[in-house]
């Protein structure tokens, strides 16, 4: 089955850290770059980071030095770290894979104290 499974998100502190997973099965994982994306209450959905298949990476100005994008080939899985965790990252997270435009489920990421 084509398909993008996200771990569960969560409520974290300002400050805090939190690694959202995106399991890919039905594809050829390696071959695609995958990204992960974020969309607030009233707000667009926002690109976030990317990642090639070779492992080049990329990242929106509001989260370079506190996000890192990796990916596992073997696990088929792609991972986003989030470290120094701000009220306004808080939104939607959805993972995303250049093979026909796939999608995760979504995973919501609570940032409060």
């Amino acid at each position: 089955q084509v398909q993008l499974v996200q771990s569960r998100g969560g409520l974290v502190q300002p400050g805090g850290s939190l690694r959202l997973s995106c399991a890919a099965s039905g594809f050829t994982f390696s071959s695609y770059a995958m990204s992960w994306y974020r969309q607030a209450p009233g707000e667009e959905r926002e690109l976030v980071a990317g990642i090639s298949s070779g492992g080049s990476t990329n990242y929106a100005d509001s989260v370079k030095g506190r996000f890192t994008i990796s990916r596992d080939n073997m696990k088929k899985t792609v991972y986003l770290q989030m470290n120094s965790l701000k009220p306004e990252d808080t939104a939607v997270y959805y993972c995303y894979a250049t093979f026909r435009g796939l999608w995760g489920q979504g995973t919501q990421v609570t940032v409060s104290s």
